[in-house]
């Protein structure tokens, strides 16, 4: 009998996590002994609709990856058992056998706001290196960048109220659930119910009962002390099983044990209201009120300004699959390749698809309170006065140089970001209108051959 496969992949996979055009360019490179030095830059070409911003995050596990890539024994007797393989030489096997990463990267730091065109991570290595991580690369910044970017979105909404993820059931399967739930923090929630990123990651554990608990029991009193017992320092009440106004008024009955009610069901504008007036006539105005129930950004909105006395959010669905952009085209794109022993940039034409050649360095510039007001995109060795220069070194032949920040220090710094957003920027619908130019310095080099730019057609 076949044993049952988990499907959650190790580090003992890496090299494997990656498109089979991938590997079969690898091939090609190394048996021409193409292999100059390349560099690529990963970035998003416009700002999806209704989103004004990108928050970015992902960029610890793509490091993690680089760090460890590698080929098992495994793997290569696997690739060499596959006929496209069968006219590479032997001796590639061998170059799998010792692949490392031994680039460089830059990279603007988890939780730094950009906009379309901005890159958020630049690779230098030799050819075959720099174009076999692209997969991994795109996989983790896309999801990852998506969903703090809507956490961020939902959590500004709430107006300071605590906001949770509960979306660890409706996540595209559980290790998406868990960059979801990490990606969700770095967006602005406090806690998550996903067990194991709260204990991977450090994130606070947030749950209290489902309907089967109160269902369970002979009614709704019963169901509601039992939890009290076990849990008297955290005894949230789930009121709407039965009838939300008689589930709160049976809550109400346990007294200052009770700590929160949470409504999952109804007209949340109207239920928040009556539920408020019931616990507060039972002094119980300490008691928070809890709102689930396919919450979103814009609904979340709407109920506020209805004058919703909701305290806190639960936000599943919507947030951990970013239900109303569930994609992000974050794309990886060669700018420059060394040629004769010097650096020529690459600028590719196609309509529609066309990138900015040479590698880069992203400058933001702030007005005289602090926001945001011009991002310049400049060669890298260029030098703006005034502005910040958002892309730091984090890998240099390999060995990490950066310190990584921990998670909370990147929702700190997310946090900083959205506050320095031009308010028109913290819209939920329309168009971005953000100012994002190039230096005269990276504009000669998009415009003029003479300098060897090297055009893709």
């Amino acid at each position: 009998m076949r044993e049952p496969l988990s499907l959650f992949p190790g580090d003992d996979v890496l090299g494997l996590m990656t498109d089979f055009y991938e590997l079969t360019m690898v091939a090609g490179y190394w048996s021409t002994g193409h292999m100059p030095r390349a560099t690529f830059e990963a970035f998003v070409r416009a700002l999806p609709p209704n989103r004004q911003y990108l928050l970015t995050a992902g960029l610890e596990q793509a490091v993690h990856y680089l760090l460890n890539l590698q080929f098992t024994g495994r793997d290569i007797d696997w690739l060499r058992s596959l006929d496209e393989f069968r006219h590479v030489k032997p001796g590639f096997w061998n170059y799998l056998r010792a692949f490392r990463f031994d680039g460089d990267v830059w990279a603007v730091p988890e939780g730094t706001v950009i906009f379309g065109g901005e890159p958020l991570v630049r690779i230098a290595a030799s050819l075959p290196v720099a174009q076999l991580v692209e997969t991994y690369l795109l996989t983790t910044l896309n999801v990852q960048t998506l969903i703090a970017t809507k956490a961020a979105r939902i959590c500004d909404a709430a107006e300071g109220r605590p906001v949770v993820d509960f979306g660890a059931r409706r996540a595209h399967g559980p290790q998406a659930g868990l960059l979801a739930a990490r990606a969700s923090f770095i967006g602005g929630c406090v806690g998550t119910s996903n067990v194991h990123a709260a204990r991977t990651l450090g994130i606070k554990p947030v749950g209290t009962q489902a309907h089967s608990w109160i269902m369970s029991y002979d009614d709704e009193f019963q169901a509601f002390q039992a939890y009290a017992d076990v849990f008297p320092q955290n005894t949230i009440c789930l009121i709407d099983t039965y009838d939300t106004m008689e589930g709160a008024r049976t809550a109400a009955r346990l007294g200052h044990v009770l700590k929160g009610v949470r409504l999952d069901s109804g007209d949340l504008v109207q239920l928040s209201h009556k539920v408020r007036c019931v616990l507060d006539e039972a002094g119980l105005n300490h008691v928070k009120i809890v709102g689930s129930s396919d919450l979103n950004e814009f609904t979340i909105r709407e109920m506020l300004a209805a004058g919703a006395r909701i305290d806190l959010f639960g936000v599943g669905t919507d947030m951990v699959t970013s239900k109303d952009q569930p994609a992000l085209s974050v794309v990886y794109k060669l700018v420059e390749i060394e040629k004769d022993g010097a650096p020529r940039p690459v600028v590719k034409l196609s309509a529609g698809k066309a990138t900015l050649g040479g590698a880069k360095q992203l400058f933001r510039f702030h007005d005289g309170s602090g926001r945001f007001c011009r991002d310049v995109l400049a060669k890298a060795d260029e030098t703006l006065e005034g502005g910040e220069a958002l892309m730091v070194p984090v890998i240099h032949s390999g060995k990490l140089v950066a310190e990584l920040p921990d998670l909370t220090a990147i929702r700190q710094r997310a946090q900083q970001q959205i506050g320095s957003l031009p308010p028109h920027l913290r819209e939920f619908r329309g168009l971005a209108d953000y100012p994002v130019g190039l230096s005269d310095g990276l504009r000669r080099v998009q415009e003029n051959p003479v300098q060897g730019v090297q055009y893709d057609i």
